[in-house]
């Protein structure tokens, strides 16, 4: 297991017995299924005694050790940050590992996009900036989440969730992935499942890096402009190979009214060598996620409104979203189960031929 710096200040719940309730007690009444995970089943339940809804995420015991486990509690109890899902309580019962956490009012994020409609630059600037804020204030512990993506097929929320407070807010959860860096010793991140939105250096087989989350965010980007993967491929290999080629492109029949300043931000991200992307924190100062003139923050006005005015240049053109349609269903039927790492020696000698 990767070692945990001790610039965290966490909680050790490795220590505490009390992390795991056992009881009987039904706390909570089953609503319906959100979805299914790796090695998980996350449901949506009504708390009794209060109408308050939560999402509890059962963790099979035969699929995942109780250490791992720990690992994602131990991060959840210790962060605390608007865009990050919060842990409500633990529990075990005879075959899982129980975690309570926040619900979220407007639901997944994908269907909350596709429901809705109306989808500009301008809203798709406003929910990366809180991405953005989330994987600012994780890489500053040395996080990597290393989970980065839009899918209707994992635990709770696309790992994106939309929360209703005060405006639309978009927050990263599941944390099962995730890991602290030590800068004294790499770490390497065991690949499963699709690689689409994974990094070269995580499909390669070689250490992670905090920087690894914005080539992540760089795919989601780009699905959220045009409704396509950028690396996807006919076979799992093949989009590797893309992935460690930088192979992608802007079809024009994609990304009709799409401005070459949100195509010049995806290039930021998708760089091969993870020195070279931006952090979370200059991506922040880009000019095309920054809000337009004259748009107030979220505690008031057009900002706290998610409709500032459109800008003269593409920032209110509405974006074509009937892609995104058939990326949810096909992401929804995808087995991430699979490992990938296998992959690693076809790849190198695939991209030794072509060098």
């Amino acid at each position: 297991m990767l070692e945990i710096l001790n610039i965290l200040p966490v909680v050790d719940v490795l220590q505490r017995t009390s992390v795991w309730k056992k009881t009987k007690e039904k706390k909570h009444e089953l609503c319906s299924l959100l979805c299914r995970g790796r090695f998980s089943v996350t449901k949506r339940c009504d708390q009794r005694g209060s109408k308050r809804t939560i999402a509890a995420k059962h963790v099979n015991k035969k699929l995942l050790r109780r250490e791992q486990v720990l690992q994602e509690i131990r991060l959840l109890q210790t962060l605390d940050h608007p865009n990050l899902v919060k842990l409500l309580d633990t529990y075990e019962t005879a075959n899982s590992y129980v975690l309570v956490l926040e619900m979220a009012d407007q639901g997944r994020f994908l269907d909350y996009i596709v429901s809705w409609g109306n989808l500009t630059e301008e809203k798709v600037a406003l929910y990366l900036r809180d991405i953005l804020e989330a994987l600012r204030y994780l890489h500053r512990w040395q996080i990597a989440h290393l989970d980065v993506k839009v899918n209707r097929h994992s635990f709770i929320l696309l790992h994106l969730f939309i929360s209703l407070t005060l405006s639309i807010l978009a927050s990263l959860t599941d944390f099962g992935d995730a890991a602290q860096l030590n800068p004294h010793s790499s770490y390497i991140h065991p690949l499963l499942g699709s690689p689409e939105f994974c990094a070269p250096e995580l499909v390669l087989g070689q250490p992670a890096s905090l920087m690894s989350d914005l080539w992540s965010l760089g795919v989601v980007t780009y699905v959220l402009l045009s409704g396509a993967s950028p690396f996807l491929d006919e076979s799992l290999e093949e989009t590797c190979l893309n992935i460690c080629h930088l192979d992608f492109s802007f079809p024009e029949d994609y990304f009709q009214g799409v401005s070459p300043a949100a195509r010049d931000f995806v290039c930021l991200l998708l760089r091969g060598e993870p020195e070279r992307r931006p952090p979370a924190a200059s991506c922040l100062q880009e000019p095309w996620l920054r809000p337009p003139p004259g748009a107030p923050g979220r505690d008031g006005g057009y900002g706290a409104l998610r409709h500032a005015p459109p800008s003269p240049s593409h920032r209110g053109v509405h974006l074509d979203t009937s892609r995104l349609i058939a990326f949810i269903e096909r992401r929804k039927h995808q087995n991430d189960v699979r490992p990938v790492g296998a992959m690693k020696a076809f790849l190198q000698s695939r991209l030794l031929n072509l060098t």
